[in-house]
């Protein structure tokens, strides 16, 4: 079973002491390839900088809507020129977070607009979030619509109506750990098998959201711990494994252009 951890956060401090380690530990469990996600320039510095380490890993640039307080056209200027390392396939994550606001709307619409321009620009597909936008983000990204752009709606955790037009757009749909989780992951259970198989990702976005089993032992996720998210979404699915994993290992690579 091959399997595509496609959003984790490699450059994450949680990661600093062992991440040569963790990256094995993917490896011996079907996990050959993963995309580590940058959310702000020192993130996908070190993000693109891990890529460069080994075969399977690669990166994605970008600013995420925590961090686009401190945005500017400079931030922007330097991740252009950094997505042109030959390890950056995606664009992301942006998008925008109305849960926590860490940053004002106002800016996190306006850079979402202007990422979305850079991303089409250099032909990168994206990984968005979304979160407690109430639909707002749907309609920039209407208002926005590139025919040809590609993207993951990454963790979703949305309504069947969201979920329809993400679909009806073509967005790819990234399923996570939330699956497994008896109370959290309910909703998500009863919306995965409505996804077509074409249009499914899975990941960890480790270091969060663990899965269980592994939530029961382990604080910290890593991308080992996606062959859970793959199971669970099989057993929802009423799918064979091997088929799912062969599936969406394909649409992960379709989607970065790998």
């Amino acid at each position: 079973m091959k399997l595509f951890d496609s959003h984790c956060h490699l450059d994450d401090s949680a990661f600093d002491s062992d991440v040569e380690a963790v990256i094995n530990r993917a490896d011996n469990t079907g996990v050959e390839k993963l995309m580590t996600v940058g959310i702000n320039m020192p993130s996908a510095s070190k993000a693109v900088a891990i890529a460069e380490t080994r075969p399977g890993i690669y990166a994605s640039v970008g600013v995420h809507p925590h961090d686009v307080k401190d945005c500017n056209e400079l931030t922007l200027d330097f991740l252009r020129n950094l997505a042109k390392n030959p390890n950056v396939h995606a664009w992301g994550e942006i998008g925008l977070d109305y849960n926590r606001m860490f940053s004002p709307r106002k800016d996190q619409e306006k850079w979402l607009v202007r990422q979305l321009e850079v991303a089409d620009e250099l032909n990168l597909p994206l990984i968005f979030h979304e979160r407690d936008s109430k639909g707002r983000f749907l309609e920039i990204l209407k208002a926005h619509h590139d025919k040809g752009r590609k993207a993951v709606v990454h963790c979703f955790t949305g309504n069947k109506a969201e979920l329809e037009q993400y679909l009806e757009i073509g967005f790819y749909i990234g399923i996570t750990g939330i699956l497994t989780l008896k109370s959290r992951g309910a909703e998500l259970r009863k919306l995965a098998p409505l996804i077509p198989v074409e249009q499914l990702l899975v990941e960890t976005d480790a270091p969060y959201l663990t899965p269980v089993p592994e939530k029961n032992r382990f604080r910290r996720n890593e991308p080992a711990f996606v062959k859970s998210v793959l199971l669970k979404l099989a057993e929802v699915r009423k799918e064979d494994p091997e088929y799912l994993a062969t599936v969406i290992w394909g649409n992960t690579c379709r989607l970065f252009n790998i």
